[in-house]
């Protein structure tokens, strides 16, 4: 399918994203930004601002804090926007540790001190908080936003498009899939095929949309736009990429993985997950299936590739942000309760093809994505919210 430059997308406009994300409110909403630190006292005089490594913090105070300080805010009816920090939790949808540090210096409790005191909460980081930011919305009332990864790209395409019209298509697409029994995913990977099945037992579909109205405690994940499912169990293999480029076979039986098997580059990496699954084998769950909605560049983070159409994601790890049950006591090391994404793109996995993604539903079998693009079937359902003319031009695979 067509794959769009950053010139065709409008401005990135804060004040356009925050007023169409969580409307607006008679009552002035007071709102805070969250960011990760390796040493959260360096938050004060934006410290870390003279570090090269604080790439997506940068963007916090530059697109974000600043904008809401200086008008944005008073536009949208905020109170002024205070600003903390956290300590790096050093993996995705980890719990962090209950202490901030505000930019005046003072170190204040998560749970206590920053939850129930503030409407809307915004963490701009590194590694994604949206399973425990989503847990602590619901017990304290307030709503927000993770922004985990945010770099120039996503904030001029991803996070500069009309979420209402997202919001329209990503329902088109979770009602085309709502209800199915099972998807068998069809992957090639060096020469050798692999089938990976996950069920769903006919549940309802949801979608992360990017809509996240008044009087429902919610955390958006922006950019959004994407169908999931929480499986009730799988079985079969898929083939994975590490960072390195390491591939290997992932064996799977009762809805967790049970074995890595090498296939090239380091075999250490391997050995080191087989081990990990042996201590803990919650790590194995797979906690999510997830189809792409949006029409974007890629961008070189998960968090706006994996919500592109005609990419699909499997996770393990916990799923109580979506509605599933492994929450983070039920794993055997606090450092292993993370959601990790493991998203197929042609960009992220130049090895592995999704070559197709059948669908079953009511007896009959629909092919949905074949080699990263949208099937004729799924185009079909999408055509009403989608520029027809542009999903049949390119194939993310070309």
């Amino acid at each position: 399918m067509y794959i769009p430059k950053l010139d065709e997308f409008k401005p990135f406009s804060l004040s356009r994203l925050l007023s169409t994300c969580f409307g607006s409110s008679d009552k002035k909403l007071k709102p805070c930004i969250l960011i990760d630190l390796h040493d959260p006292s360096k938050i004060q005089n934006y410290e870390f601002l003279n570090s090269g490594n604080y790439s997506v913090q940068k963007h916090a105070v530059e697109s974000f804090l600043k904008p809401l300080n200086d008008g944005v805010g008073e536009e949208l009816n905020y109170e002024t926007c205070s600003f903390f920090a956290y300590k790096t939790t050093g993996g995705s949808n980890l719990d962090p540790e209950n202490s901030l540090v505000s930019q005046e210096g003072d170190v204040i409790d998560f749970e206590r001190d920053l939850c129930p005191n503030f409407d809307l909460i915004f963490a701009i980081s590194d590694f994604s908080l949206t399973a425990p930011l989503t847990a602590m919305a619901k017990r304290h009332g307030f709503r927000g936003a993770t922004l985990h990864g945010v770099n120039d790209i996503i904030l001029n395409s991803g996070l500069s498009v009309d979420y209402n019209k997202i919001s329209r298509q990503s329902e088109l697409y979770r009602q085309t899939l709502d209800h199915a029994d099972a998807f068998e995913l069809h992957f090639n990977c060096l020469g050798n095929d692999y089938t990976l099945r996950i069920d769903c037992a006919g549940q309802t579909a949801q979608k992360s949309h990017g809509l996240c109205p008044p009087g429902v405690p919610d955390v958006a994940n922006l950019p959004a736009g994407e169908v999931y499912f929480v499986p009730t169990s799988a079985s079969g293999s898929f083939p994975f990429r590490f960072a390195d480029g390491t591939l290997c076979e992932m064996s799977v039986a009762d809805g967790a993985i049970t074995r890595a098997n090498f296939l090239s580059g380091n075999e250490s990496l391997v050995t080191a997950r087989n081990t990990q699954l042996a201590e803990d084998p919650a790590t194995g769950i797979i906690g999510e299936l997830g189809f792409g909605t949006q029409i974007l560049p890629f961008s070189g983070k998960d968090i706006q590739d994996e919500k592109i159409l005609g990419t699909c994601h499997v996770a393990t790890g916990r799923s109580d942000h979506l509605g599933g049950n492994l929450t983070p006591d039920l794993f055997n090391s606090r450092q292993n309760a993370s959601h990790d994404d493991i998203l197929y793109a042609p960009p992220k996995t130049p090895e592995i093809t999704v070559s197709k993604v059948c669908m079953h539903k009511n007896s009959d079998e629909q092919l949905i994505m074949e080699d990263f693009s949208p099937s004729e079937f799924l185009l079909e359902n999408l055509a009403e919210e989608y520029p027809t003319d542009l999903l049949s031009k390119h194939s993310l695979a070309q």
